[in-house]
């Protein structure tokens, strides 16, 4: 099992989150993701710490499909590629419409068959050849006008694609078309939720289920007072569950619901749409906190570590916690030697603590 971890490099100080990248690429760290909503955008930090870094990998945790044309999304991939040394990962997600439609004007419409097509076209783009292409959302060119297909002006590469997914369908797709899977609202205690249809998408294309790199994971943080390293996550969760999404939609919701959780979610969007957002905090249990993470003393972690493994999970996507650039740094070091402790090890199914 490898481990990632995501920069928010153009969000604060610059030199702090770039030596953070640093130290963590010679610790061992596989990949740095960056990600975008309606801030910093995805791209730009990575061509920066192309130039900065020399083996770690660089991913988009996500870019947005639908913001981007396909065209654009494999312009895009080929030059991140080209000025990283094809250390390059194109992430891409569909975002929903509070954002898509709300900050770009673009009809969240059809999300998953855009995903699809948009996969298809920029795979057609990167292997150099021309684009001509009729689906549902993408037709290229555009009929009755002047356009014509096109080959991209740049060298073909090889750029491996991870989709950000969560409804039963669309993780159906990722098992079916994706090189890898961006996990979100995840426990791996039920990880068949996930994987389930993620595996029915692969058989049903004919290839294998660990032909798909699973990244998953969650926050880091040791110490043996769980009191004090679960209460301030807690508002995290009940925000995804309240406000990343409308009432009547929202996917991070229906995938705690699909693991277990369907009457707590239910009450807690209730609450934070009600404008009573502590009462939704504290309703967050302690273990849907500790499964959602890796938490608590140093063998409680590396017992979660193991939990992440014997799921199914190949890589571990973590955020590891601090005041302070060191203290970060020192949480990352100390999982880095469990996993590797870990990785030693005979994997075991169906192990947990909590």
């Amino acid at each position: 099992m490898r481990v990632a971890i995501a920069t928010r490099l153009g969000q604060g100080d610059r030199d702090e989150a770039l030596s953070y990248v640093l130290e963590a690429e010679r610790l061992g760290v596989s990949s740095v993701w960056a990600s975008e909503a309606w801030g910093t955008d995805a791209v730009t930090p990575l061509a920066y710490l192309a130039a900065r870094t020399r083996d770690i990998k660089l991913g988009t945790s996500i870019m947005q499909a639908g913001t981007r044309s396909p065209a654009l999304i494999a312009m895009t991939a080929l030059t991140l590629a080209a000025l990283s040394d094809d250390r390059f990962l194109l992430g891409l997600g569909t975002s929903g419409p509070q954002v898509i439609e709300g900050w770009h004007g673009v009809r969240y419409a059809k999300p998953v068959t855009r995903l699809r097509e948009t996969v298809e076209i920029v795979r057609m783009a990167l292997r150099g050849e021309r684009v001509a292409y009729r689906g549902t959302v993408y037709e290229l060119p555009l009929p009755d006008g002047e356009g014509r297909a096109l080959k991209v002006a740049a060298e073909p590469r090889d750029v491996p694609i991870y989709l950000a997914t969560l409804s039963p369908r669309s993780l159906e797709m990722t098992g079916a078309i994706a090189d890898g899977w961006l996990a979100s609202a995840f426990m791996p205690d039920h990880a068949e939720a996930f994987f389930a249809p993620m595996r029915r998408g692969a058989e049903a294309a004919g290839r294998p289920f660990d032909a798909n790199v699973r990244h998953a994971g969650g926050a880091v943080a040791f110490g043996d007072d769980l009191d004090r390293l679960i209460a301030p996550r807690k508002p995290g969760f009940a925000f995804q569950i309240g406000a990343m999404g409308s009432r009547d939609h929202n996917f991070y919701k229906e995938a705690y619901e699909r693991q277990g959780y369907g009457a707590v979610v239910e009450r807690v969007q209730a609450l934070w749409l009600d404008r009573r957002r502590d009462e939704a905090a504290a309703l967050i249990p302690d273990d849907f906190v500790l499964r959602a993470n890796l938490l608590g003393t140093e063998a409680m972690v590396r017992e979660r570590v193991r939990v992440y493994r014997d799921a199914g999970v190949s890589t571990l996507h973590v955020s590891p916690q601090g005041e302070t650039l060191g203290d970060r740094l020192k949480t990352l070091g100390r999982l880095m030697d469990l996993v590797k402790a870990v990785n030693a090890e005979t994997a075991s199914p169906g192990r947990s603590i909590i």
